[in-house]
């Protein structure tokens, strides 16, 4: 049926893309209702945050079954069963939260979590599928922006709509944005047409992990750059509001000024590596470039200089997500049509659990030496990922 559709690489690009931003406004939903359910429910913080976290734990743990499905099926099918899945978990949340069963509502949002996890394998090996080598650090740094951006929606969205009092509103608007997103992935999203499947001596699709660590190194440089990456974003609202004095009005400006740029700065990135021919130089030089920003930014924090800590914070934050694009670009590429599902979900598997390690780990060093030795230290991650950089084939 899809191969009757008219392949259009940036209409299934947005399509792809929009289907990621609104996972992400629904997944990013129970962090953004944690006020109405400690303050208005009597849940506990610990308690609330941990219903904040059961959509990510449904993510983490079928990032890769999903890579897998999206390998064996194709794009169009997984694409569309996630989001519906994600629409049920929805479904299933509204009705949990109504009779308070909050052991049931978390169940509900972790399965919003498995359907929001199948945007990522979907989407990125639709842009690997449909756009030729010169346009996929574009057009996958474009696709990146999708969670910044879905995660800001629910920013905006959640707490006028929790206003009242009541869960349910936020949640319906988040499944009736996925909802729409799965009838345009349904009619829109066309499977690429993949080469021939290569098999090994024993006739198995050959395993690009095989007898090559290319992969695996570029898991692992990803996992050690979330380290200043979710360190920043996670604590760089408290630092300038209880460490430098901030008014927290400019403080939050200084932090979503941060964001959008870095949204800005992926699709850059990947702009040059389209025209460099390659996404492990770039990804190389923005490892290189985090050393001396992370520095900085610890050095202008110490001294209390206003105008260094805005500046050196929004650059460092902007280099700590431009290497997302590029490695994900990279690892569909080395991994090949057949496998880069499976690639793309144990890339985004690594990130996943990184980033949950970072929070605890790095507020307990900052309790220990203090925000600008600690903002120094991160320094270490990408020093530690420059050497893990494989170099270009050939």
């Amino acid at each position: 049926m899809s191969s009757l559709r008219t392949p259009r690489p940036w209409l299934m690009l947005a399509v792809g893309g929009g289907s990621q931003a609104a996972t992400a406004l629904l997944v990013s939903t129970p962090a953004y209702l944690i006020p109405l359910l400690h303050t208005e429910r009597g849940l506990s913080l610990a308690e609330a945050g941990l219903l904040a976290t059961a959509p990510n734990v449904g993510v983490l743990l079928t990032l890769i079954l999903w890579g897998a499905a999206t390998d064996r099926w194709g794009e169009r099918v997984i694409l569309v069963t996630g989001l519906v899945v994600a629409v049920a978990g929805a479904g299933a949340s509204i009705a949990a939260a109504a009779a308070d069963g909050y052991v049931a509502l978390a169940f509900a949002l972790g399965l919003c979590g498995v359907g929001a996890a199948a945007t990522s394998a979907t989407s990125g090996r639709v842009v690997i599928g449909w756009f030729p080598p010169e346009r996929r650090g574009l057009a996958m740094g474009l696709r990146q922006t999708a969670l910044p951006l879905g995660t800001a929606a629910g920013a905006l969205i959640v707490p006028p709509l929790a206003a009242g009092g009541e869960i349910a509103p936020p949640l319906i608007v988040g499944a009736s944005v996925v909802a729409v997103a799965a009838v345009a992935s349904a009619m829109f999203i066309v499977n690429p047409l993949w080469p021939a499947r290569l098999v090994d001596a024993e006739g198995r699709p050959a395993n690009p992990y095989r007898g090559d660590a290319t992969l695996a190194r570029i898991h692992l440089v990803s996992a050690l750059l979330v380290v200043p990456q979710y360190a920043l974003a996670t604590f760089g609202l408290v630092w300038l509001i209880v460490d430098q004095r901030w008014d927290p009005v400019a403080a939050g400006i200084v932090v979503a000024s941060a964001q959008l740029l870095g949204a800005g700065g992926r699709v850059g990135i990947g702009v040059l590596s389209d025209r460099l021919g390659s996404r492990l130089r770039p990804l190389r030089w923005v490892a290189l470039a985090g050393i001396p920003l992370l520095l900085l930014t610890a050095a202008a924090g110490e001294l209390h200089w206003a105008p260094a800590v805005a500046v050196f914070y929004i650059l460092a934050s902007c280099v700590s997500v431009a290497d997302n694009g590029l490695a994900f670009t990279a690892v569909a590429e080395i991994a090949g049509a057949h496998w880069s599902g499976r690639a793309l979900g144990t890339q985004n598997t690594g990130q996943y659990i990184a980033s949950a390690i970072v929070a605890p780990a790095v507020g307990a060093l900052i309790a220990l030496t203090g925000f600008s030795s600690a903002f120094a230290l991160l320094a270490l991650a990408p020093a530690a990922a420059i050497p893990l950089v494989p170099k270009d084939a050939g």
